[in-house]
């Protein structure tokens, strides 16, 4: 562009034959091949916010978040994937994964939506996983509500975000030395935490008990 610029007419192949001459090399970033498979195929899309931060309900696994985050151990990382009820904060699936691909996110669903309503409502940020296809067709096949938040706003997700903050405080997982030995404290941490771990904003009740006590509640309406 600048031999242009100043009016030099050069082939761009003579200019990358002079580069390797004199061994000259320039620092080309590397391209997210996730995020050019999306570009190419144009099938990757965002959905409405149609949550718009109402957190009331009716019953539980009416409305839930997913999120992923990373998990460092033995000087590598893993990842975390999470269907979180909105009433109970009870963690109804999850899967733990070496790699990113969409194949972990889809089987966090599939674990779980024989516990789900029809029209249950699944909440996301926009990465890549809940725009992906794939995703957006198991939800619309189990008849599942999807909705995004807004771009770079993590408000709508922020719950999630606390899961994972508390986890990571929490759980001692750094020295785990396999993938297989990570896994297994994440399984604990989780059923500790759905069944054990008090939340002061749920009746200082756990996530299990809360759902019992509210499907009490709901049922006593329903015999009155």
């Amino acid at each position: 562009m600048e031999l242009c610029k100043n009016w030099v007419s050069m082939n761009h192949k003579k200019v990358l034959r002079l580069m390797g001459k004199y061994d000259l090399l320039s620092k080309i970033r590397k391209k997210n091949p996730y995020r050019q498979i999306a570009k190419a195929t144009q099938e990757h899309r965002s959905v409405a916010n149609i949550l718009q931060r109402n957190f009331s309900w009716v019953t539980p696994l009416q409305k839930l978040w997913t999120d992923i985050s990373y998990l460092h151990y033995n000087g590598t990382r893993a990842y975390i994937s999470i269907l979180k009820d909105m009433i109970t904060w009870e963690v109804i699936s999850h899967k733990v994964s070496q790699n990113l691909w969409i194949w972990f996110v889809l089987d966090t669903i599939e674990d779980a939506k024989k516990q789900l309503h029809i029209w249950s409502l699944i909440q996301s940020d926009q990465w890549w996983h809940y725009t992906h296809p794939s995703y957006q067709k198991l939800l619309k096949e189990n008849e599942f509500i999807q909705s995004m938040s807004r771009r770079w706003n993590c408000l709508d997700n922020a719950p999630t975000e606390s899961f994972f903050g508390h986890m990571k405080d929490e759980l001692n997982y750094s020295h785990c030395r396999t993938f297989s030995e990570l896994q297994e404290y994440c399984d604990a941490y989780i059923h500790f935490y759905n069944n054990d771990r008090q939340q002061w904003a749920r009746k200082k009740m756990t996530p299990v008990e809360y759902r019992n006590h509210l499907l009490e509640i709901s049922k006593q309406k329903h015999i009155v």
